[in-house]
């Protein structure tokens, strides 16, 4: 079969012919009808080395998030259909620690040890024809379209284990929620704040066109640029918002989401760009909390496939077939994408 291989650090994978996997005890073998391309690949071959993280070494197909259609059951395997579709939870964990045993893989307190982090992360992963993964990984997806639902596996568990963080400062009417950066994951925030509170969400970013896609989801935009947290601060009648999400992470978002935060507000720190900004007792809202977060729950992601099967989360995907893997990753390498990319193996 054809796969997306991570072949060295510091390489642009390779798409090549590998075997096909056998699915082992308490498997099962998945045909894959959608891989999402995220940029968490991209660190891994562009940034990551041997040393960091340790539990990430090549080779391995790439692909943390899947769907696809169960093809053949392994041993031990039962309650479930050959032909059903299913979304893929992709970290695995060790399976016996205080946070995997409560189904809270992504915080598994054994990641050091761990032989990899996730499907598509240090084990073969989705962006193949067929992906073997622990049966009890699989969430239902009925008759949804599989496709389109391969970027919920962290595209929107991830915003939607964001949003549960910060439930309490958003109860109650006359809330506002702020959603920085309006990529992939921003989208898909701006779609289950809707659904899931009475806040006004308010959003932000420096590209038009992103910006037009959250408003036309419901969102207030304010456009990047001078004096970007005062129009925040505008908007929410001075107070500040009460709920803040940076889906970028660099210096200057953490620091708009800090001054743009209200009085016993929750600011959660969604992306990964390594910013950092200077904390005094001064010039933060009295009893805000500054928190980080990493993907979710298999719980939460039960949450998002039901969300998804209601219509409430409609994610932007962009469809390429195998062959068109690799030109998926160099625009998504370049900024090129308008939608999350989906490499279709089948298709």
């Amino acid at each position: 079969m054809r796969a997306v291989v991570f072949e060295q650090f510091h390489q642009f994978p390779a798409l090549k012919d590998v075997e096909r996997p056998t699915p082992g005890s308490g498997e099962v073998l998945l045909k894959v009808a959608g891989a999402g391309a995220c940029h968490s690949d991209v660190s891994v071959y562009r940034e990551f080395d041997a040393e960091h993280p340790g539990n990430i070494q090549p080779s391995f197909v790439l692909g943390h998030e899947t769907a696809g259609w169960i093809e053949e059951l392994g041993p031990g395997v039962t309650g479930l259909e050959k032909g059903s579709a299913h979304l893929v939870y992709g970290p695995t964990g060790c399976g016996h620690c205080r946070q995997c045993v409560q189904s809270r893989e992504n915080y598994c307190e054994n990641t050091a040890t761990n032989p990899a982090l996730a499907i598509g992360l240090g084990r073969d992963g989705g962006m193949a024809e067929y992906v073997c993964v622990p049966a009890r990984n699989l969430v239902p997806l009925g008759e949804a379209d599989p496709v389109a639902a391969a970027p919920l596996a962290d595209a929107a568990l991830t915003p939607y284990h964001a949003v549960r963080l910060a439930e309490r400062p958003l109860a109650g009417g006359g809330r506002y929620a702020l959603v920085i950066g309006l990529g992939g994951l921003g989208q898909i925030a701006v779609q289950i704040l809707t659904a899931l509170t009475g806040a006004t969400v308010v959003a932000t970013d420096t590209k038009p066109e992103a910006m037009e896609r959250a408003a036309a989801r419901g969102a207030v935009t304010v456009p990047g640029g001078e004096g970007q947290a005062e129009r925040i601060r505008e908007l929410t009648g001075g107070r500040g918002a009460d709920a803040v999400f940076d889906f970028v992470g660099a210096a200057p978002t953490v620091e708009l989401a800090k001054s743009s935060a209200g009085v016993g507000s929750t600011v959660v720190i969604v992306g990964i760009a390594g910013g950092t900004v200077e904390w005094n007792f001064y010039g933060t809202a009295y009893e805000s909390a500054l928190m980080s977060t990493y993907w979710g729950s298999i719980a939460d992601l039960h949450d998002v496939a039901a969300m998804y099967r209601a219509g409430q989360i409609v994610p932007d995907v962009e469809t390429f077939t195998m062959d068109e893997a690799p030109e998926a990753y160099r625009r998504l390498e370049a900024g090129e994408l308008s939608g999350r990319a989906v490499v279709v193996p089948h298709s």
